[in-house]
């Protein structure tokens, strides 16, 4: 159900209207309608309160309105899940993920009665096997170094970060709150493509600077990449490490468009294009157009930026495009220092219906492709893994980290801690909590102090959870997750370990694979000797 308002401050308008016109009544003798001046002023005291108070962004947007949602949720609260879901065919979160999002947020009881809401014996659901002797809770700051031996700089990044949304799809104050809260926090805040704005510098948090096919923030003016401009803003102590970005999962093999209405003067410095033109991302870069030359940039950027590492980021599409990025390494000896996957759940502010649905891997294949990858070349300890997409709870933490990746990030997660309530108008600019909007009296909603707190709340008490949970399986950090501590129905009366459900290789199998000529999967087996360090293109 979606209801739209022509205009949010019309119930406040109505009812300021209905006080005057009740005390003139009042004054002219006429008790008997003149009472409507009572209810009408107490409301309208109410709607002057929701614009100033700074807690609820719907209410300061859509003042008296705004409250019939957290009447209904007060008196409810499993509305909570209809509240905000808005109707739409993809799979939904459930409840508990997405109550423990706002619970952690704000600092109150995460805890959940009446047991468990799962039915745990329908197919497809997952648990984290517990030990008797369980180990001590750790502190849960959890860290990943990040750099190989050609990093100068490296860095020590957080298991659960800020994953990729520009200045332009996110309004000015959540870009703020998410910064604050990350610098508060000690975690990474990814900028996604649109460049590095003066909202990601104002507050100092740590940045993962997104570099696109659009090349925002190191353009020259024909769209192409400028060094020089690369250099000035990647060597700030700010930027910690720098992703190219291939794909998202979204919509792999897409390039972007930011309307030309939508590309303010502020939006066009940030991703230095001319105000109030089309915003073009190509779909593919223009820097490099060969694995072979997609490490040269690698090499050239990690030069630029005095030692910063250098990744990339891609939802795998064809799977020897991967495998020839592979064959690259060995042949150039060149390898990136981290690859965060994107899974074809990630999220976006607009994207084609088909793209949304049927194109890119989803998280766990794409994941299990790279990382089995890099095992079976025996380069996964050079190489670290991040993973996106859908990750929000800290079991969808544990259960990446145990099949493979090192860090998390999460868009939704933190938007919730936001405030956004999935109402689906992030393309419209009419987003009614202030977060995906460029609208100056909508973000407003956002009021930045509060809502930085809790971004940092949510990542601080989601990696306590993780904590609690990784010393119940008996460890003691979350690197130490394997897949055989996930457990995962396949059938009503069969059960089995991540381990023997997913596909692993052995370390080095690859390499035996080609001298034997007998690979680990049929996928190797169909597309490793046709792919090619000098071509994205199949032998």
């Amino acid at each position: 159900m979606e209801i739209r308002i022509r205009s949010r401050f019309s119930a406040l308008s109505i009812c300021a209207v209905l006080a005057l016109a009740g005390f003139a009544m009042l004054a002219s003798g006429m008790p008997h309608v003149g009472w409507i001046a009572w209810p009408a002023l107490a409301l309208t005291l109410l709607g002057v309160r929701d614009l100033f108070q700074t807690r609820h962004s719907i209410r300061r947007n859509y003042p008296i309105l705004g409250n019939l949602r957290f009447f209904f949720e007060f008196i409810r609260p499993e509305l909570r899940q209809y509240i905000v879901e808005s109707d739409t065919e993809a799979k939904p979160f459930s409840r508990n993920q997405r109550s423990v999002v706002y619970q952690r947020a704000k600092k109150e009881l995460d805890k959940v009665p009446f047991g468990t809401q799962l039915d745990l014996y329908e197919a497809g659901n997952e648990w984290i096997t517990h030990s008797i002797a369980a180990a001590p809770v750790q502190p849960h700051d959890f860290r990943v170094p990040v750099g190989g031996s050609g990093c100068a700089l490296p860095y020590s990044a957080s298991v659960f970060n800020i994953s990729a949304m520009s200045f332009g799809a996110l309004s000015a104050n959540a870009i703020l709150a998410l910064n604050r809260g990350a610098r508060d926090g000690g975690f990474a805040h990814d900028t996604g493509e649109g460049g590095i704005s003066r909202y990601h510098r104002e507050n100092g948090g740590d940045l993962i600077w997104e570099v696109g096919s659009g090349y925002f923030g190191c353009r020259s003016p024909e769209g192409r990449f400028d060094p020089q401009r690369f250099a000035q803003e990647a060597r700030q102590p700010q930027v910690k490490m720098i992703e190219i970005k291939l794909s998202q999962g979204a919509k792999p093999g897409h390039g972007g468009v930011l309307p030309a209405a939508k590309v303010s003067a502020e939006i066009a410095k940030a991703r230095g294009v001319p105000p109030r033109v089309d915003c073009i991302s190509p779909a593919t870069h223009g820097e490099f157009s060969t694995p072979i030359g997609l490490l040269e940039f690698i090499t050239r950027l990690r030069e630029l930026s005095g030692g910063k590492p250098v990744g990339f980021k891609l939802c795998i599409g064809h799977p020897w495009e991967f495998f020839a990025i592979a064959k690259a390494m060995r042949a150039s000896g060149v390898t990136p220092d981290f690859i965060v996957v994107d899974g074809a759940e990630g999220g976006t502010g607009a994207a084609p219906a088909e793209f949304v649905d049927h194109v890119g891997m989803p998280l766990q294949e794409g994941l299990l492709l790279v990382h089995n990858t890099l095992v079976g070349l025996n380069l996964r300890e050079r190489i670290r893994i991040g993973a996106s997409g859908k990750v929000i709870s800290a079991f969808d933490i544990a259960r990446t980290l145990a099949i493979g990746a090192n860090w998390c990030n999460s868009a939704r997660g933190f938007m919730f801690a936001l405030g956004c309530v999935q109402a689906q108008h992030c393309h419209l600019d009419t987003c009614p909590s202030g977060v995906a909007t460029q609208d100056p009296l909508r973000m407003r909603a956002i009021v930045v102090p509060n809502k930085a707190e809790r971004v940092a709340s949510f990542h601080r008490n989601t990696l306590k959870a993780l904590a609690e949970l990784i010393a119940a399986a008996g460890l003691t950090h979350p690197s130490q997750l394997r897949p055989h501590h996930i457990v995962q129905r396949v059938s009503h009366n069969d059960v089995r370990l991540l381990s023997e459900v997913l596909p692993f290789v052995k370390p080095g199998s690859l390499l035996e694979g080609e001298r034997t000529g007998s690979y680990p999967h049929r996928a190797y087996e169909t597309w490793w000797p046709k792919a090619r360090a000098e071509s994205f293109q199949p032998a």
